[in-house]
Order: C-alpha cells, then structure tokens, then sequence
C-alpha cells in the first residue's frame, strides 16, 4: 500500500512527501496532526516541527542543512529557506564489526565470462582503439568507419531510414505525409558479425594528451592503462603522434605499475615514425584485424561470482533516489561483497556530509587517512576558483527534491550499503581488494564511470530518478530506476525499476537481490545493458583541474 509520506530515520526533524500533498491537507504522524501550510509535490520535504533560523535540518540521521529563516511546521523546505550544511568530521575512525548478509542462495552460483590469464574475468569482450593525444581522433574515426560496418558491428540506424523516407516523400511532391511517418515503425536487420565472440570495436576519442599540464596527461595515461587492464578489454591498438606530452613510455610505465605480467596484446603505432597517414592506418588496421582473429578465440567460461567488480554509480538523481533505487543498489554491493567480489563507490562531491560515517567504516587507519587527504584537497581546489560543493546539486535535482549537496549526498552514499571500506583509490588506481573501495572522481556522471571502468568495473549499476542516457564504451552500465514513472516513460534506458519499494510492493532487501540476478544475467552475455543496445559509449577523462 502507498503511504502518503516517509521519516526516512528516527533522528529526522523532516518527512518525505510520497505522493503529491496539498495545503490545508492534516497529516498523521506518530500521534500528532501536522497541517501542510504549502502544496508538497511528491519527492520534496515539509517540517515537522517548527525551525527556528539557524536550526539544523535532520535526514538519513544526519545534518543536512540549516534554516535560513523561520520554518513552520508543515511548511515545504526549499532553497529559499534552507541552506546547505553538514557535520564536521575529524579523520578519527571509530570502526564497527560488520554482519554480511545471508548469500547461502547464490554460493555455488557461476556467471558465464571471458576469463584473463592474469585472473580477471570478463562480462564483455572488446577490442580497444584510442588515441594518446587528440591529434590522433581523425585517425580513429577514420579506423572505426572503416571496421564498424564491414565486421557487422554497426548497430541498424533507423533515424537514417526515417530521414531517408522523408526525403523519398518531399521529392515526390508529397510533403503532407512526412508529418504521417513515424520511426517506431521502421524495421531494421539485425547486424551480421564476422567475429562471433567479440561483443565490439570500441573507438574512443579524447581532447586530452598535450597541451595541458603535465599531470593532466600522466593521469589520461593511467587511465588508457586501466582500459587496457579492464577484464572487459581482450587488448588494444593505441595511435601515437609523437611529440605529446602523453608518451608511449608513461603509457607502458602506467601498465607496469597496474598489471607488471600484462599478456594482451596491445598495438602502438606513432605517426611520426610511420610516415604517411596511409602508412599509419594501413599498418594500424591490418595489425588489428589480425589481433581480433585470435581475440575471437576466447570463449565464456563459467566464473565465481567473487570475479564480479561492480561500480556504483547515479546520476540524474531525484528526491526518491535515495530511499529506493540507492539503497536496494547497496544491499546488491553487500551480497557482492559477501560473496568475495569487489564494488567501487565513487563521486567525491557527493560524498559530503557522510564524511565520518565512511571513515569509520574504513578498515584502516591508512584508508581513512586517504579518504580525508582527498577530500579536503578536492574541497580546497573547489573553493579555490570560487566554487564548492554546496553547488553540486542540478536544476533537475532541486526541482525533484533534493535542494541541498547534504541532501543529495547521504542519499548517493547509500549506493555503498553497509559494508566495511577495504581501500580508498585516487583517480586512475586500479581496485585489487575485495569489498567495497572508494574512488575520488568528480560527480559528473559521464567522468564518474569512465573513471571506474578504468579502475576495473566489469559490470556498472547506475541509478536515476530523471533518466539520462550515460553508458560507458567497455563496462555494461545498468540503469536503475528509482520511480515507476520514469520507468515507464524513458523505457528505453531502464533496466530496472526500483519504484516497488515506493509504492511499498517490494523491500529494499528484495529489490537487491533481484538487482544481483541481473547482474548475473548481463554478466553471463543472457542480456545487454540498455545502454550497450543504444551504443551509448560516453568517454571523458577528467582533468584533475576543477569539475564538480
């Protein structure tokens, strides 16, 4: 049964609207009646007492901001009237005992993957094709018009059909029936591969490599090293020009430090060396061609679940993200990590105001240690151009509730679950432990799981109550609803839908469990990430400069 509103935890001084509330409407609440004083839209926040200014503002237990003036009971907090606050926290870790929860049922469960000589199994198997230096795009794109299609990777484009159906019309003198024409109706064959056990060709392109500073190209190093590393990836062919600042030597220094017994074969061709831009790319493609006949030779094998990296991920939040679609995602990390396997909680500016809840969650001094070191020196260079994270929350999150980074933050952190923190990885480290390991990214989404697959994600849950359209080139996202209209209405994108625990049909402990058969279902090649369907292979390197 759909409740009208939710205290999320006893600590709270605030409800959650469930549904759309309307001024004047009596709510019931632990013996008291509380009048709403404006309409509540569903997702959004009322008192339920009355805030003196300056009062702190309680939710998930903790400060997440402060009255900017008087509140009434029942009045809807907004951001004219709260602003963004949070708990200090002091780097001293105060570490709990931690109950797994029961995985008996998934014990002897196998996925079905691509298994690597150094022991990492794949969910996919890519092949990789990148540039060191932006100098090299147009040769990328050149390489991937000339494999795509002729390997019958091309995915069937039926928005090119609809323009050319529209075309047709207009030549013919029939104008009035291009209105009558829609794209849902246009069949397309289904692409025809040469290589059965390659999922694709990924051709990534960057502006990165030179003309940066130095660390900039260091750290797009590291990460190129992570893609080559990623269990996902059966090797890759890397373009050169020359002179960059992003070098073949710190690429291979980078690989080196990851995986110093790398056995994949990885193609580096240098412009400059080669001669002729017809030089390079014939030497490029027949290189590569040859690499994917032996890459097609790799087969799914069955693989313990413990071979699972699950990187954790949301974006286009709302104000149900965090009761639903977060949770039920971090209880699918704790059976992943009950089950040996590793999970990655990134994001840094959305992890303020939890601050001291996963510090003490670390299992060591020198990971929360870390933890603190990274977020302090990212809050500093933040606020060092003017900026912070009290300015991380979207439009589209305030409209949906969530009106302050506190607010939006001990909602994402729900993504990790509960269970303890093994490591604490900057940018471009690469997850060894198993459990849960936090990854200092920005809150960008697109440069938030570009930096987890490089870090070894084979599989990514994304969550969403808004919808957007992210994916990742090597690693399947999986978008996760937090809301049954937004299922319904961008199903398309959505692969599961979490808005059973609004409506109060499911638990949270249902949700994870079903979250983690899927998983296991993308993971075995049983069904593709939406966003695998509709190609969307979203690649941006961060610039350790400031992005939020």
């Amino acid at each position: 049964m759909l409740h009208k509103i939710l205290k999320i935890h006893p600590n709270d001084n605030v409800l959650v609207a469930l549904t759309d509330l309307k001024a004047g409407e009596n709510i019931s609440f632990e013996g008291k009646e509380i009048t709403l004083t404006h309409d509540v839209k569903a997702k959004h926040k009322f008192a339920e007492m009355d805030f003196a200014k300056d009062h702190d503002i309680y939710m998930y237990g903790i400060i997440c901001g402060k009255a900017m003036n008087d509140i009434a009971e029942g009045e809807v907090l907004t951001t004219q009237n709260v602003a963004h606050k949070t708990s200090e926290f002091t780097g001293k870790r105060d570490f709990k005992s931690w109950t797994a929860p029961d995985v008996s049922k998934w014990a002897n469960r196998n996925f079905m993957g691509y298994h690597r000589e150094d022991g990492q199994v794949g969910t996919a198997n890519y092949w990789l094709v990148i540039p060191l230096v932006f100098c090299e795009n147009r040769n990328i794109e050149i390489m991937k018009q000339a494999f795509v299609e002729e390997l019958g990777f091309a995915k069937p484009n039926k928005y090119k059909t609809f323009v050319k159906q529209m075309r047709d019309l207009y030549t013919q003198g029939e104008k009035e029936k291009i209105a009558q024409l829609s794209v849902e109706t246009i069949d397309q064959d289904e692409e025809t591969r040469i290589f059965k056990n390659i999922d694709g060709i990924k051709f990534l392109t960057h502006q990165g490599g030179c003309g940066g500073i130095r660390q900039d190209s260091e750290m797009l190093c590291a990460l190129i090293a992570g893609y080559i590393n990623n269990p996902n990836v059966a090797g890759a062919t890397i373009l050169s020009l020359g002179c960059q600042n992003a070098q073949p030597t710190i690429l291979q220094e980078k690989l080196d430090k990851i995986n110093p017994d790398l056995k994949k074969p990885v193609i580096l061709l240098e412009q400059q060396k080669e001669g002729t831009e017809s030089t390079l790319l014939t030497n490029a493609i027949q290189k590569t061609f040859l690499a994917l006949t032996e890459a097609d030779q790799i087969e799914r094998k069955p693989a313990p679940l413990s071979k699972l990296t699950v990187g954790l991920e949301c974006g286009g939040s709302d104000g149900f993200s965090g009761i639903s679609a977060n949770p039920s995602v971090g209880h699918a990390s704790d059976l992943v990590v009950a089950l040996g396997g590793k999970t990655i909680l990134s994001e840094f500016p959305e992890l303020c105001g939890v601050e001291q809840e996963l510090i003490n969650r670390c299992t060591t001094d020198e990971a929360a240690d870390k933890f603190v070191n990274l977020m302090r020196a990212y809050a500093a260079s933040a606020e060092a151009v003017g900026s912070g994270f009290d300015m991380n929350p979207s439009p589209g999150n305030i409209k949906d509730g969530l009106i302050t980074d506190a607010m939006k933050s001990a909602g994402a952190a729900k993504k990790g679950g509960t269970s303890p923190i093994v490591d604490v990885l900057d940018y471009a480290e690469y997850v060894t432990k198993p459990g849960l390991n936090l990854l200092c990214t920005p809150g960008n989404d697109v440069e938030s799981t570009t930096a987890m697959a490089g870090s070894g994600a084979n599989v990514i849950l994304f969550t969403t109550g808004l919808g957007t359209p992210t994916g990742n080139p090597v690693t399947p996202v999986l978008k996760v609803s937090s809301n049954h209209v937004l299922a319904e209405k961008m199903s398309d994108i959505i692969d599961i839908n979490t808005g059973g625990v609004i409506s109060g049909d499911k638990s949270i402990d249902q949700m994870g469990e079903e979250i983690l058969e899927h998983i296991i279902e993308v993971a075995s090649g049983n069904k593709k990430a939406k966003a695998m369907t509709l190609n969307q292979d979203d690649f941006i390197p961060w610039k350790r400069g400031v992005s939020l």
